[in-house]
């Protein structure tokens, strides 16, 4: 058997693709015909003969044939692509990268690692080279995603920061994708500037929303846990510019130790002064980043804040806001939050702990990061009916 790259993919065959590709696949046997824009054909049969005319073959076992050129094997850990995904292929390294999944709920896009602000506990270190090449690929991606696609995620880093980019994206999903939700990570800050929120908002896209994280009530907290000085009441200007053009804005709020005992003034401070936002996520920490090196600044155990969280639940619900607890456990919440836990971690980074084995409401829970190995609840209580 050839062997494979660390990348899992290697050359069968004479290879003509030169330097990174975006391909959509097709795959022999799916029964429902190849379309022409379905470019690679994914080959689980190493024994028949495949159909000519397609741009490439992915094979996941080396074939018992002469291989057409641009073949390629793929590592068994690859076995989960299917017809209508997409991936970018890199030949000269023998790399292959997923870029989109049809059937899975969580496609989100990175459009930059830049950002202007540098939170404690981001998942996503900023970087400050210029990345602009990631704008390029997404918008090469977006005519070839399922237009069935029930979301998109927008990300970053600040996917703002790209500017007029940001919105060209925007435009494309629409015009590709008119039926398929986008959700954007952004701080904010850039909607500051209400001609950038006009911009945006003249798109005129049927399910757009903009998530937005707010960590307190007070502008000294919010700036330090962002580590960026003027942050919040930027933030507070582009929610409201957002808002006072027609864009939906979601709330995000990160619980740890430096934002749990404010969770109630905060709703207070929401139901107040930004009752017109469409929803508030109230969220658990992700384990990775840079909350690993901040994490004896950050962690408490979620089974202590409870009380807080409770509160505030409440306080939003009681000013009809919608409100939804992500990232958390069943177990570990007060049974009267239960009804506003969401399933919210992406499949591929979606896991149990050991503590869960036997559960009778694991399809229910939100479950972990794959990264809270790290740390977790000591309260992981298997529910047994």
């Amino acid at each position: 058997m050839l062997s494979l790259s660390s990348n899992g993919i290697a050359a069968l065959a004479n290879v003509t693709e030169e330097g990174s590709v975006v391909r959509r696949l097709a795959e022999a046997g799916a029964g429902a015909g190849w379309r022409p824009d379905c470019e690679y054909l994914v080959i689980r049969d190493n024994e028949s003969i495949p159909p000519t005319g397609f741009r490439g073959y992915f094979y996941f076992a080396r074939p018992s044939h002469q291989p057409p050129s641009n073949s390629f094997l793929l590592d068994s850990s690859l076995n989960y692509l299917q017809a209508g995904d997409v991936v970018r292929l890199t030949p000269s390294r023998n790399a292959l990268r997923t870029l989109y999944r049809k059937n899975s709920p969580h496609n989100f896009f990175l459009m930059t690692e830049r950002c202007n602000h540098y939170c404690l506990m981001c998942s996503q270190p900023p970087k400050p080279n210029d990345d602009s090449y990631l704008v390029d690929e997404i918008l090469n991606i977006i005519p070839l995603i399922d237009p069935a696609t029930r979301s998109i995620g927008l990300t970053g880093g600040e996917p703002t920061i790209v500017g007029q980019r940001f919105i060209d994206v925007c435009q494309s999903l629409k015009t590709f994708l008119p039926s398929t939700a986008v959700h954007v990570l952004s701080n904010g800050r850039t909607f500051k500037d209400l001609n950038f929120a006009k911009s945006l908002a003249e798109l005129a896209h049927p399910d757009l929303m903009v998530g937005i994280p707010l960590y307190s009530h007070l502008s000294s907290r919010h700036d330090y846990v962002v580590q960026s000085a003027g942050a919040y009441d930027e933030t507070i200007r582009g929610i409201i510019n957002l808002k006072s053009v027609g864009v939906r804005v979601e709330v995000r709020v990160v619980i740890h130790k430096l934002t749990y005992e404010g969770l109630a003034a905060l709703a207070d401070f929401l139901r107040r002064n930004l009752t017109f936002c469409d929803q508030v996520v109230l969220m658990g920490l992700e384990m990775t980043g840079f909350t690993k090196f901040n994490l004896e600044k950050l962690w408490i155990d979620p089974k202590d804040y409870q009380p807080y969280l409770r509160t505030a639940v409440e306080r939003l619900a009681e000013a009809k806001m919608p409100v939804w607890i992500y990232n958390h456990q069943l177990c570990v919440l007060d049974p009267a939050l239960i009804p506003f836990s969401r399933r919210s971690i992406s499949d591929w980074k979606n896991e149990y702990m050991p503590e869960c084995n036997g559960c009778s409401r694991t399809g229910e829970c939100g479950g972990f990061f794959s990264s809270a190995k790290r740390r977790y609840s000591d309260h992981i209580t298997p529910f047994t009916n």
